[in-house]
């Protein structure tokens, strides 16, 4: 009743991808951990936050979403925000015997709390707590409906500046840019573009509706339970360096992205085998989420935060499904190839807009409730989901704490296996989420994933090397 009273100047709609992750079962939630070399100073970040974040309309604004047939009058409403009330500083013992697993318990605990939502719905967690990779350790977590990854990974580096100018917003790594080409060239090149990429966009959209419609990931192995988005899960992080990922995907002339999911279908087929000694070869599908947004300057959400501005925001992402074959290869590097003519048949084509856009079509023609049943059983009916953020390319602080690492993941989804990754400067982080029915073991799963790294490497370095001793 208290909020139904509030003044309704300012008020929001609820957009439908919000009213979707706020329901009941299905409410989803980001986690980012941000490692410090320095002791987290909790009323420097307060008053930080006081000037940044709250600033911007969702953060400073309480979900209403309704009930019964008042769902359809959702909306954000502007609330006074008392900061203080969304930082938690608890009391850990200094001579704590492992600070890394308190961390990855505490991370685990705090995604399965309830969150008020009386509140706007976002919280940081300020732990001094010195582990392997960090003198203190803040851990946020903001609700889906705020938006989504991309946006709030985004937003929350907008608050942050270089170490080496405080004054100046975070880098990223620019595109490689074209070469010019002769003109016949370009043109023909252009116009064979345009025929893989209609033919693809048709190939992936009929293989992704198939599935969607006529079948689902059944094996039992890694599937988690039905229905399930509460369970026994666990999130913890590796940091590697990016450098030794540069390597093998300089060797082999692909992408970082292809290393990464070569990476992980590697490490996730030996721990199948290893673990069930797996006769047949399994089948499963991952989700790989695709960022829509045209405009992703930085300086845009600094600005929105600043004094306000039209920088596009909310949840505006595709997805396409991957296909996973969990076999034992003898050449490890067979894992990146199968990798990356996957995802060169999904980046050269229509899928993740399609998708979107389903999504959307969805709800406009037959209702809220068809549009929650084909998120369940999009997410339902596959095994895993994988990310992939780039992070700023150069240190950087966040309100005067230099940051040593970023690890983010998402928690209320079916799945019982999500792996994001993210690079910050010269280091890249993985981050696993598992349910731990699923996967007792994730610590075994992450260093399998890492060695699979390890064996590319050593492989190219000969490589490397005969190749610079013949020029």
């Amino acid at each position: 009743m208290a909020i139904d009273r509030q003044v309704t100047e300012g008020e929001e709609p609820v957009s439908p991808f919000a009213r979707l992750f706020s329901l009941p079962g299905l409410d989803v939630f980001n986690i980012v951990t941000i490692g410090f070399k320095t002791e987290t100073n909790p009323p420097i970040v307060v008053e930080g936050l006081k000037n940044t974040l709250i600033n911007h309309p969702r953060f400073s604004s309480i979900l209403v979403t309704g009930h019964g047939e008042h769902k359809r009058k959702a909306k954000w409403i502007p609330t006074k925000v008392i900061v203080e009330e969304h930082i938690i500083v608890p009391d850990i013992d200094p001579n704590i015997e492992n600070p890394d697993e308190f961390l990855e318990d505490y991370t685990s605990k705090m995604a399965l709390s309830p969150m008020d939502m009386s509140k706007p719905l976002w919280e940081f967690h300020l732990l001094k707590l010195k582990t392997s990779h960090a003198e203190s350790v803040v851990v946020a977590r903001f609700h889906h409906s705020l938006g989504d990854g991309m946006s709030l990974m985004s937003l929350l580096l907008a608050c942050t500046r270089k170490t080496c100018d405080p004054e100046a917003l975070p880098t990223f790594v620019a595109p490689k840019k074209n070469k010019a080409k002769n003109v016949c060239f370009a043109l023909v090149a252009w116009l064979w573009f345009i025929v893989r990429f209609m033919f693809h966009t048709c190939v992936e959209v009929i293989k992704s509706m198939v599935f969607i419609c006529c079948a689902r990931d059944t094996s039992a192995h890694i599937m988690g339970k039905p229905g399930a988005t509460l369970g026994n899960n666990k999130f913890i992080h590796q940091i590697i360096s990016l450098d030794d990922v540069k390597m093998v995907k300089n060797a082999m002339n692909m992408t970082i992205n292809d290393v990464l999911v070569g990476m992980v279908q590697a490490g996730l087929s030996r721990y199948l085998n290893e673990r069930y000694d797996l006769e047949d070869k399994l089948h499963f599908h991952g989700v790989v989420f695709f960022n829509l947004r045209p405009n992703r300057n930085i300086e845009e959400l600094a600005n929105m935060m600043a004094k306000g501005s039209k920088c596009r925001w909310g949840n505006s992402i595709g997805y396409v499904l991957i296909p996973l074959d969990m076999k034992s290869n003898d050449d490890v590097f067979e894992y990146v190839r199968q990798s990356k003519t996957i995802m060169d048949r999904k980046k050269h084509s229509l899928e993740p807009l399609f998708s979107h856009v389903l999504l959307k079509l969805t709800l406009e023609v037959f209702g809220f409730k068809a549009l929650e049943t084909l998120i369940k059983r999009i997410f339902g009916s596959t095994t895993m989901i994988f990310t992939n953020v780039v992070g700023p390319a150069e240190e950087i602080s966040f309100f005067g704490h230099v940051i040593s690492y970023i690890a983010a993941s998402t928690f209320g989804v079916p799945q019982g296996l999500i792996i994001g990754t993210q690079s910050y400067v010269d280091k890249l982080i993985i981050n696993i989420g598992v349910d731990v029915d699923v996967i007792p073991d994730p610590h075994h799963l992450r260093d399998l994933i890492i060695e699979a790294l390890h064996m590319m490497k050593s492989a190219v370095v000969p490589q490397t090397t005969f190749h610079a001793s013949e020029v």
